[in-house]
């Protein structure tokens, strides 16, 4: 549909692990619409990670198709796959991934440099300014807090005015305060700029700030939540994971 920023339609992703043949995923069918924040929860390996990096084109799926703002990723070579990444899609992740020689303007600025574009002081300041470090534009990381930093990495994901961000446990490294002014800033970018917000977490009060939530048990898709209250997302959670294997 178009209104979908991401569509995956009877995805499935088979490795092999110790001579074995492991399904991380199994026929799963999922539509992210544009300008929605949506949560992905599920046990330890019900597939979530590989959700996540199949729909950002991190891994290629091994049958279905993944479709991002009508391209399907599957008919993409490497250096195209590659390309799209870099100018269509955000990252942030649990660890922060900043470089810890360059100030905090410098690593947000790095994404267009590696694109071979001159960024705009102006540019990377504005995105500094989104996330609330506007004075913080010439500390390095060793100078920030964790909650700075991945707010830095934020600011990074979003210099390239990305069709999807893409997070996997971005509080998973912060306190609970901490942790709270990052989702408000996920959804802010939902609400006020329509990002496309698809975040993988194991903490039902991190989903809890997304629209709906998406739960996969055994790489099946299990069921979904919309505008949850953690309480009501914790206790799904513990149904899934107490159920028999």
């Amino acid at each position: 549909m178009e209104n979908d920023a991401i569509r995956l339609l009877d995805v499935s992703r088979v490795h092999t692990a110790g001579g074995h043949q492991v399904t991380a995923l199994d026929q799963v069918s999922l539509r992210f619409p544009h300008g929605t924040f949506t949560a992905v929860m599920g046990p330890s390996g019900s597939g979530k990670t590989t959700l996540l990096h199949c729909a950002a084109g991190l891994d290629r799926p091994t049958s279905g198709t993944v479709t991002l703002g009508g391209t399907d990723l599957g008919g993409l070579g490497e250096t195209r796959l590659t390309l799209l990444r870099r100018e269509r899609i955000g990252f942030v992740f649990q660890a922060f991934n900043l470089l810890p020689a360059l100030t905090a303007e410098q690593n947000v600025a790095l994404p267009l440099r590696l694109a071979g574009r001159r960024p705009a002081r102006a540019e990377v300041r504005e995105v500094l300014a989104r996330v609330g470090l506007a004075d913080r534009a010439r500390h390095r990381p060793s100078r920030m807090s964790g909650g700075q930093q991945q707010r830095v990495a934020l600011a990074r994901a979003l210099i390239t005015r990305p069709e999807v961000l893409f997070a996997d446990e971005p509080t998973g490294a912060l306190d609970s305060r901490t942790g709270r002014d990052v989702l408000t800033l996920l959804r802010d970018m939902a609400d006020t700029e329509h990002q496309t917000v698809v975040m993988v977490t194991h903490d039902p009060v991190a989903a809890s700030y997304a629209d709906r939530v998406v739960f996969l048990a055994d790489g099946r898709l299990s069921g979904e939540l919309a505008g949850a209250s953690a309480q009501h997302i914790a206790a799904r959670m513990t149904t899934l994971e107490a159920a028999p294997c």
